[in-house]
């Protein structure tokens, strides 16, 4: 479980959250929801204990993966992955995250020779080589194909099914409402709906500035022309 209460969260002197007072508990995939600006990142580093002010974190329970996070050394994909066992040292957590993420084939490889997505499943990797108790994840499917953006929520899914807790930004508003157990939609720097999807997503079109339909399934339409 992490909680966070915050009547406002700045950054560079400027107010980006007002009135945040939310909890996420283990079991349970959450989807951070929202247009860009809204303050989703913020709100996921808040809970990393990223900003000053936030309440520290225990990195040993916490997983936090960043937008875009990747390695600036020539690293092999399974050395990279290793770091989430420093200090254990243990090769039997790097081996399982590997497989989980799809990625055993590239263990050899430099992380710097491979593709974005690659780069970014390598990345996740490592946060689950690490076995906490939550994980903050900011994008996990950016840059990845269709098939390998399901692969990876399914995994996620199963996680939070195992009793891991599980809070992601998302912008694949279909991803999320098909994984989530929950969608948090932020706007203009606040909570403005936090709930089950079908419950969330007409006030995330809302949000989104788009039509709201409904023929066999719920979706979100595109503008008309």
């Amino acid at each position: 479980m992490i909680s966070l209460t915050a009547p406002v969260i700045s950054l560079g002197g400027k107010a980006v959250l007002h009135d945040i007072d939310i909890r996420f508990d283990s079991g349970s995939l959450t989807a951070l929801i929202g247009p860009n600006g809204a303050g989703k990142t913020t709100l996921l580093r808040a809970l990393a204990g990223l900003l000053p002010g936030m309440p520290a974190r225990d990195p040993r329970r916490i997983a936090y993966v960043p937008q875009g996070a990747s390695s600036a050394w020539a690293m092999t994909v399974e050395q990279v992955v290793a770091l989430g066992r420093i200090p254990h040292g243990d090769q039997a957590p790097v081996d399982a995250a590997l497989e989980s993420c799809g990625i055993s084939d590239l263990r050899n490889a430099r992380i710097d020779r491979i593709s974005g997505g690659q780069a970014r499943r390598a990345m996740l990797a490592r946060a689950f080589a690490t076995a906490p108790e939550m994980f903050l994840l900011d994008e996990p499917t950016a840059d990845l194909d269709p098939a390998a953006a399901h692969q990876v929520m399914a995994l996620l899914r199963r996680t939070a099914q195992a009793g891991a807790g599980i809070v992601i930004v998302l912008h694949a508003v279909d991803l999320a409402c098909l994984y989530a157990d929950r969608l948090v939609l932020l706007s203009n720097g606040r909570i403005a709906a936090d709930g089950p999807p079908a419950a969330v997503l007409p006030l995330a079109a809302a949000a989104f500035g788009l039509p709201w339909g409904v023929d066999t399934a719920p979706r979100l339409l595109p503008p008309e022309a």
